[in-house]
Formats: structure tokens, C-alpha cells, sequence
């Protein structure tokens, strides 16, 4: 599996990973990977059998018996658990606090290895998260850390929530965004970096079309930086 090619797409919450990851999945017809959907289903499930998810031990025993099934669809991958439709309940606040506790866990992280791993299929995967690149898929053909300002990825979140009928305070979610980016950066395992063959793209002022042809201008050119994967 290792010829299968790989492009992963590191960053930071909010810089458009997940929009960019699915664009190009879509114009590449290669498969998806959101490791982010894998922690939050490891967190569900972990919530869901009662774990203690301040303590690493009791998570893992949780995550023992999870049965996960990540299956790819139009509009994105739908994730069951045992059998159960859990897509929605992936995005509510409960899962995404539950998610942010394990996905710390070095043991947790550890075991999640293979199952982010598997998505490696012909023709091709996009792999969007924040060690793709660094520790997931080391051999990556193409390596992408995709930035965006701290106020930028705020307005953009703030636009979100406000969708949704939610008042916002820019400030606070500035200083949420440059916490979280904190934590992730300096965290002792799988930190959040840039690898070092990686594009950096800063997404503060482009659009979502210009970031895509950007990193397919690097599939196809032969250089330094990249080989080709297709």
C-alpha cells in the first residue's frame, strides 16, 4: 500500500482543511480521510460506554470494543458505530470536548494509527488532520500545512455559528483559536508542525479554488518540493 498516493493536508482548526480535502478528493477521485471524525468517534464512543476521559486507562478499555465503519458518501463520510449512524452526533460541542480529551492521549493516538492508515486505497487518499503529514503518512507524495490568521479562522467560525442563530464575541473566539493552537503545538505527542517538505499555504486571503489549484499545480509538477501522484 505504500505506492497508493498519498496527500496530506495539515493545519490548524479553521484554516479550511476539510473544504480543500474534499474539493480535491472530488477533482483527483481519490478516497478521504478526516482524522478528525476518527477522534470524535473514539471520543463518542468512549463518552457513550461511560469512560472517565481524564483518565487514559479507562479509555482505552473503552475504546476496546468500539466498531467503527467509515463509509464515503456525495456529501462526506458517514461514520457508524456498531452499526449505528452517528454522523450528526459527531458534530455536536459534547463529542467535539470529548474528542479534544482523547485525542491527547498518547496510547489513544497510538491505536488510531491503523485505523487512519486504512483509508490508504486506489486510486489515491486525501488525508486532512494535523500529523497526516508528520506522523500518519510520513511517505506522502504531496505535503500540505495549510494556515490561516487567528482572526481570520474566528470571523470564519463566527460566520458559522451566527448561520446557525448563535451570537458570537470575536475576542473570545480569538483567543479560543490561539489557546487551542497553543495546546496543539506544543503538545508532547503528535504536535501540530508543519512538516519539513511540507507547501505552507496561508489561506488568511484566498479562496478555497485558489488554495486547491495551488496544490494541484504542486501534483503535477516535478520539483523539490513534490513528485508527482498522478
Amino acid at each position: 500500500m505504500s505506492k497508493v498516493p498519498v496527500i496530506a493536508i495539515d493545519g490548524p482548526s479553521g484554516a479550511g482543511k476539510g473544504t480543500v480535502a474534499q474539493a480535491l478528493a472530488e477533482k483527483l477521485n481519490y478516497h478521504l480521510l478526516d482524522s478528525g471524525a476518527v477522534y470524535r468517534a473514539a471520543g463518542l464512543h468512549a463518552m457513550e460506554a461511560g469512560a472517565d476521559l481524564t483518565d487514559e486507562a479507562s479509555v482505552m478499555a473503552s475504546l476496546e470494543s468500539m466498531q467503527a465503519t467509515f463509509t464515503p458518501q456525495a456529501e462526506g463520510v458517514r461514520v457508524y458505530l456498531s452499526g449505528n449512524d452517528v454522523t450528526a452526533k459527531l458534530r455536536s460541542e459534547a463529542t467535539a470536548k470529548a474528542a479534544s480529551k482523547v485525542a491527547v492521549m498518547p496510547s489513544v493516538r497510538a491505536s488510531l494509527l491503523d485505523e487512519q492508515r486504512s483509508f490508504r486505497a486506489y486510486p489515491g487518499l486525501i488525508a486532512d488532520g494535523r500529523d497526516m503529514g508528520s506522523v500518519v503518512f510520513p511517505d506522502a507524495c504531496i505535503k500540505v500545512y495549510l494556515s490561516a490568521s487567528a482572526e481570520v479562522r474566528a470571523a470564519r467560525r463566527a460566520k458559522q455559528l451566527k448561520d446557525k442563530g448563535m451570537e458570537v464575541i470575536i475576542a473570545s473566539l480569538v483567543k479560543d483559536i490561539s489557546a487551542r493552537d497553543e495546546r496543539d503545538s506544543s503538545r508532547e505527542h503528535s504536535p501540530l508542525v508543519a512538516a519539513k517538505d511540507a507547501l505552507l499555504i496561508d489561506s488568511s486571503f484566498m479562496s478555497i479554488d485558489e488554495v486547491v489549484e495551488e496544490i494541484l499545480q504542486a501534483v503535477s509538477k516535478e520539483g523539490s518540493i513534490s513528485v508527482a501522484c498522478s
